[in-house]
C-alpha cells in the first residue's frame, strides 16, 4: 500500500447495492420519458398538446432526480432529489388518476404517467416510494 492510500480517508459511498439501481432506474425512465416525450412534440403535437407537455416534464423530472440522486452526498442536491421525487409522486398519482377517472382527458397512453404508468409496466408508480425510502435511509452527513 502506498504512503498515500494509507494517509487518505476512507470513502463511503453512496451509491451501492439498491442505491446504484434505483439511480439506473431512473436513468432508464429519463431516456425512456425524453425519448417518448420529444417524437410526441414533434409529431403529434397539435393532437394533444397538454398530456405531451406532460410526458416533457416527465422527462425533465427524471433526469433531474437521476442526477439529484446520484449527488445526494451534498445538503442542496439531497433537497433537489426530495423535490424531484415527491413531484413525480404527485405528477404519477394525479395523471394516473384523472387519465382514469376522465379518460378524455388523456389519448391512450399519452404520457409516461398516464394509468400510473401502466404503459411502463407501473414503474413510474413504484419509482418514486423506493426513492422516498431511499432519501429517508441515506440522509447525507450535516456539516459540523
Amino acid at each position: 500500500m502506498t504512503d498515500a492510500a494509507q494517509t487518505a480517508p476512507a470513502r463511503s459511498r453512496r451509491m451501492t447495492g439498491l442505491g446504484t439501481v434505483l439511480v439506473f432506474l431512473y436513468a432508464v425512465m429519463a431516456l425512456a420519458a425524453t425519448g417518448r416525450s420529444v417524437v410526441q412534440i414533434i409529431e403529434r403535437f397539435a393532437e394533444a398538446p397538454v398530456p405531451y407537455t406532460l410526458s416533457a416534464a416527465a422527462a425533465i423530472v427524471y433526469v433531474l432526480a437521476t442526477v439529484a440522486l446520484l449527488v445526494s452526498k451534498s445538503p442542496t442536491w439531497y433537497r433537489i432529489a426530495w423535490i424531484a421525487v415527491c413531484f413525480e409522486l404527485a405528477g404519477v398519482l394525479i395523471v394516473g388518476t384523472l387519465s382514469w377517472a376522465v379518460p378524455d382527458i388523456f389519448h391512450a397512453e399519452a404520457t409516461v404517467w398516464t394509468l400510473y404508468g401502466s404503459g411502463y409496466f407501473w414503474v413510474p408508480l413504484v419509482l418514486p416510494f423506493l426513492g422516498i425510502w431511499w432519501l429517508v435511509t441515506h440522509r447525507p452527513p450535516r456539516a459540523v
